[in-house]
């Protein structure tokens, strides 16, 4: 008889404790969920103001400090979900303390690509929209990352390559003077060479790529028994370089026929 009314008077506390546990799980699953959207809409407002804010600034660095932005309110919204689940976020940053050698040491090749980023955008080795060539890579750059630079190649294939691999390595940066010379290597046979030499700076001055400053050269590279080889080099706007090249080969083996 003790027995069936302790179970009795039992039963409706372990009821209201269950009903107590779930609204309190309720009540901080909801609060995560709100967090989550905030800091979702915070990430939206703050990448709009970080642009405008960058509007004037170089792509390079606007596209690098809107990445650290979006970066750190996420990290500050996963403290602020796990404080609202009850996870100490004190506590959790003793342990992270405590293990912050083997973190750094496992981390330490993510860290090298986001110190390399960060010196890269400050040597301006190269900024959004170069072409460059470097770590077996070639194409134009879309973006530097914290940790990779976005590249896209001329077929248009996006390629991400690790910021270390990229500051170890040499780059060739085809952009960054805003002009290139057309370097063209001329077999004209058992031509008249100094004949020839006119024709090919001619043929060169009346593209409307080529640039009249700097001159356009033309130079005997070798003769043999078969005849000469000139090199013609003219100059043009980085741009137009494959342009220039290709219509000028057409335009040489036209007039040598």
């Amino acid at each position: 008889m003790f027995i069936a009314v302790t179970i009795q008077s039992f039963e409706p506390v372990v009821y209201q404790e269950f009903v107590d546990l779930s609204f309190q799980l309720a009540t901080k699953l909801a609060a995560s969920i709100v967090i989550l959207l905030l800091v979702r809409l915070t990430i939206k407002i703050a990448r709009r103001v970080t642009r405008r804010a960058l509007i004037r600034a170089e792509p390079t660095i606007s596209k690098f400090l809107v990445q650290i932005v979006e970066i750190l309110l996420v990290a500050l919204g996963g403290l602020a979900v796990m404080d609202a689940v009850g996870i100490h976020v004190a506590s959790l940053v003793a342990i992270l303390g405590a293990t912050g050698i083997a973190v750094g040491l496992a981390l330490q090749g993510t860290l090298s690509h986001f110190a390399a980023g960060v010196m890269l955008i400050i040597l301006h080795a190269f900024e959004v929209g170069d072409s460059i060539e470097g770590a077996g890579i070639s194409g134009t750059v879309d973006a530097i990352g914290i940790f990779n630079t976005t590249i896209l190649t001329a077929d248009n294939v996006k390629v991400l390559v690790p910021n270390s691999n990229l500051f170890t390595t040499t780059i060739r940066n085809t952009t960054a003077m805003g002009t290139r010379r057309v370097d063209l290597e001329i077999d004209i046979g058992d031509r008249s060479i100094s004949t020839s030499i006119d024709l090919l700076l001619e043929l060169a001055k009346t593209h409307p790529q080529v640039l009249a400053n700097p001159l356009s050269t033309c130079h005997v590279h070798s003769i043999s028994p078969s005849g000469a080889i000139l090199y013609l080099r003219p100059w043009c706007k980085t741009q137009d370089f494959d342009r220039v090249r290709s219509e000028l080969l057409q335009k040489i083996k036209e007039s040598l026929v």
